[in-house]
């Protein structure tokens, strides 16, 4: 498939007049086309069972590169998927895009790709400790996006400890960033450790608890139960 034949289905998904309010609700400046993400999903997820993992990945760096929101939205599609094997150049090019990130949907997307990319190969975790001490915000807070399994695990083993104990490591770091996007990605990560994992949640709570903003504090806390 090649790039304008997936921008002309993409193109054919549109819904006449959503294109202005996505642009608005997600504070874009670049082209927004409206399409739903019910058709993103069918398409990514035609072109994912259609496509060979290199030419997903090339058809997915050369949607990125158009800078069309969906097109973005739908280069991480194309890369989230548990199982690839050989999958050291979709890191490879997810990593690329990191840097880029300059607002939330994009940015989540990849990171649900990345995802599936570290818990295939945990020891990538390494790379995306360098993502914390970036001075671009969006870098900083994929770190915590990215690394969200680790918070949600029923029976984690001893290695994803350490990972989650890494990750926690992170957040104290975080904790006086008054950037609202990290201080809400900081009470993400605890609000979902805290339906797995209480006593690390309230422990993290009970030292840097009062170094959060209030909205934060509250929203780390949200589903703890009662000591």
């Amino acid at each position: 498939m090649t790039l304008d034949d997936a921008l002309a289905q993409l193109r054919a998904a549109i819904e006449p007049g959503r294109a202005e309010g996505m642009a608005a609700y997600h504070k874009q400046t670049r082209e927004v086309l409206g399409i739903p993400n019910t058709a993103l999903n069918d398409l990514s997820t035609e072109w994912r069972h259609s496509l060979t993992v290199p030419e997903r990945v090339d058809l997915a760096r050369a949607l990125w590169d158009t800078d069309i929101f969906e097109a973005r939205i739908a280069a991480a599609k194309l890369l989230t998927q548990a199982r690839i094997k050989d999958d050291e150049q979709t890191w490879i090019l997810i990593q690329s895009w990191v840097p880029q990130f300059d607002s939330w949907a994009i940015a989540d997307h990849v990171c649900m790709a990345g995802q599936k990319r570290l818990l295939a190969n945990p020891t990538r975790v390494d790379q995306v400790e360098d993502w914390t001490h970036s001075p671009h915000l969006w870098t900083r807070r994929a770190a915590l996006v990215i690394t969200l399994p680790w918070a949600k695990q029923n029976t984690p083993k001893p290695t994803d400890l350490e990972i989650r104990d890494r990750v926690l490591n992170w957040c104290a770091r975080y904790v006086d960033d008054r950037e609202w996007f990290i201080q809400k990605a900081i009470a993400w990560w605890l609000r979902d450790l805290s339906k797995h994992d209480a006593d690390r949640t309230r422990a993290f709570l009970d030292r840097y608890g009062a170094q959060l903003k209030p909205f934060a504090r509250k929203e780390a806390a949200k589903h703890l139960p009662a000591a």
